[in-house]
Order: C-alpha cells, then structure tokens, then sequence
C-alpha cells in the first residue's frame, strides 16, 4: 500500500558541497538515533511517510519546498550510511537517472554480501520493478519517474520512495511506498497520495473501480484474436481525431436518422485523451502478442511484463471501455500535502498536540544524534526558526 505522495515545484541543479557534506553527517546522526532506539524497521515506516520525510529534508537544510528535497536528502542519506550499513541494518538501493535503473543490482550485491535467500531478494527486485511500473503505467497521472530509491532491512522489510516530473507543470510528485501495507499492487495501493493540487484526465487503473477494466483487460490479452480485431476496429475510427496532445478529445456517435431524438446516444468521455500517436497499431499489435504467449494469470502479471507500459495499458482499458462497456476509473488519488494543517482551517485546523510531537521527536533526535556540536547547534537553530518557538 503507499502510504503517501507529496507534490513539489521542479528545481533543477545541485546542492553545494559545503551543504551536501554536512547533510550526510547530520543524516547519519539522525538515522542512527531512530535505529537504536526504536530499530531499523521503525526508520523504514519513517521513510514511508511523506510528512516525515519532508521534515526530515528541511531539518537537514535542503529547500523545504523543491523537488530536490528528495533527491537530495536520499543522495545524503545513502552516502552517509556507506560503511555503516550492516551495523545499522539498513540498506538503500537505487537513486536519481540512471543510478535508479540499477536497483536490481544493488539489491542482489546486498543479497550476496548479506546471504540473504534468493526469495527474499527477488521479493526486494520485485518490490522494486512493481512499484515503479504501477506509478508510470497503471496510474498515468502526467508524471514520468525519474528517482527510485528502495530502503529495506535484513529481513526484507522495504520503502520505496520514488518521485516523478511534469515538466509541461514544472512539478513533481513523489511516491511512498511500505511493505506491510501492501495487499495487492493493482488495487487501492494508495493510502494517503498528498498534492495540493489533484490533476486531470488521469487514468488509475489501480483503483478499485477499475476492477473490471483490468479483468477485462487480461482476458482480451488472452484471446488475442478476439482483441486484436477490436483493437483493428477502434482503431479505425482514430484518423478523424485531431489536435495537439494537450488537448483531450471528446466525440459523439449517433445513427443519421431524420429523428435522433429518439436514437440511442453513445458520448465517448472527455476524461481521458485519446491521441493518434498513442496508437501505433503494428508496434501495439507486438506487445499484444508478447505479452498473450506470456499467459499472464491476473493484471498485475501483465503489467509486470516487459514491453508493457502507458500506452499498452492504455490501449487495454480504451477497448475494454468503449468495446465491452467496461470504465475505467480517472479519478487522481491524491490529497492535500498538508502536515500539520493551517492556521485559516484549511484543509484542516491545526492539531496543536501533534504539532508540539513533531517538535519534540525532531528535537530529541538532533540532540542525541552523533554530529558535531556546531553541526547540531545549527540544526537546531533552523528547527526554531522552522517552527517559531
């Protein structure tokens, strides 16, 4: 289950190396405290949450309101504990680009230096490929992922943080995911996505509405003739679609007739775009065929599959909707991105007694963490600064 998202404005560039220095050994301290007092899974259910995580960036000094907060931070973090992993028991795999992509790998060097069993290594690749595919293919919300990052424990226990840009928006969005609130990855995986601004047109074929479009979904793939006529069939009525692919699209169909008030209307929806681009009909066609000799048992073994990304799905669901009357949910998940509500009532007062709490864990943890004094000194100074008090 994800346990939250969090939107930010797109940064580009770095962090000076005076502060990203300083971010590691503060990091580290921090880090280190919450694993000896509470254990390392209690750091990886931290990680999870978005309201922690974005304290933790801004206690470390990074822009408390960029998309680099999370690159950053995790950049800081992982480099901070290099060397110490084992003795903390906690690993991160993964990063920013092309770092990212080498994940799997990262995780089986841990495995082997670890002798951790293969299941419990294929389980942490898994995690990995899985969350990284629901976030780009099965929920297409306007965000390409770019960062991954999976923190796990010897044991298995895992978070995956990863974040995705809109440069059309110049946002980011940034995804939390925990393992033991994971039931089922093509169902409701989200439990707290938080934005203060929800987009439009998405298509979330996790949510639990779409559970008939992604059963449909998976039979189509398997009778592979009977979907690769309706595929040829919808996909005839796509030349007389125009426009820009900022634009959705929305037609009617009706029976020419001199009384059409009485003629059954079909209104093809405007809450998902349909563009002649998204329909390569002979490359689709391929990826159809793959992935039906791939005999895949349920939709999540056929989004796993290689080849089949946004616009695989997307070809999926716009034929089992319109074909087989089988909607699809395009609702954005996502909730507002407010940790400690506001001072106006919106979203929601503010908690005073949860405020004092996050105070007083951020405090506690600055103090007894193992950083210099000058380091902590001004840690905390920026905390009383943060917080006012």
């Amino acid at each position: 289950m994800k346990t939250g998202i969090a939107n930010l404005p797109l940064h580009y560039g770095e962090a000076p190396a005076w502060l990203f220095q300083r971010m590691k050994g503060l990091a580290r301290g921090i880090v280190t405290v919450i694993v000896e007092e509470l254990g390392p899974k209690k750091l990886i259910n931290k990680l999870s949450d978005p309201f922690w995580f974005q304290s933790f960036g801004c206690i470390l000094g990074f822009d408390w309101h960029s998309s680099g907060l999370t690159t950053t931070t995790l950049g800081a973090l992982k480099e901070g504990l290099r060397g110490g992993e084992a003795d903390l028991g906690i690993f991160l795999c993964g990063g920013k680009g092309r770092t990212s992509r080498k994940t799997p790998e990262e995780i089986r060097a841990w495995g082997n230096r670890l002798s951790l069993s293969d299941s419990t290594v294929e389980g942490l690749i898994y995690a990995s490929r899985m969350s990284a595919k629901v976030d780009s293919a099965a929920l297409q919300d306007g965000y390409q992922i770019y960062h991954h990052v999976l923190a796990f424990t010897n044991d298995g226990y895992w978070s995956v943080i990863q974040q995705g840009m809109n440069t059309e928006t110049s946002m980011a969005r940034r995804y939390h995911w925990l393992s033991s609130h994971v039931h089922d990855f093509v169902e409701e995986p989200h439990s707290a996505i938080c934005t203060e601004a929800p987009a439009t047109g998405v298509l979330n074929m996790v949510a639990r509405e779409s559970v008939k479009a992604r059963a449909i979904s998976t039979q189509l793939v398997l009778d592979i003739n009977t979907l690769l006529n309706d595929f040829r069939r919808l996909s005839k009525s796509l030349p007389i679609l125009k426009g820009n692919k900022n634009t959705p699209y929305q037609q009617t169909l009706y029976n020419h007739n001199s009384d059409t008030s009485t003629l059954p209307v079909l209104e093809m929806p405007s809450h998902h775009p349909i563009y002649p681009s998204d329909f390569d009909t002979k490359r689709l066609e391929k990826i159809f065929i793959k992935a039906h000799d791939n005999n895949p048992h349920n939709f999540e073994e056929l989004l796993y599959q290689e080849g089949v990304g946004p616009k695989t799905i997307r070809a999926l669901a716009l034929v089992a909707e319109i074909i087989y009357g089988a909607r699809a949910s395009f609702r954005d998940p996502a909730r507002f991105s407010f940790a400690h509500g506001g001072k106006d009532g919106y979203p929601y007062p503010v908690d005073p007694s949860l405020y004092d709490q996050t105070i007083s864990l951020l405090e506690k943890g600055i103090k007894k963490s193992k950083v210099e004094s000058s380091e902590k000194y001004g840690a905390l100074r920026r905390l009383q600064l943060v917080f006012n008090y």
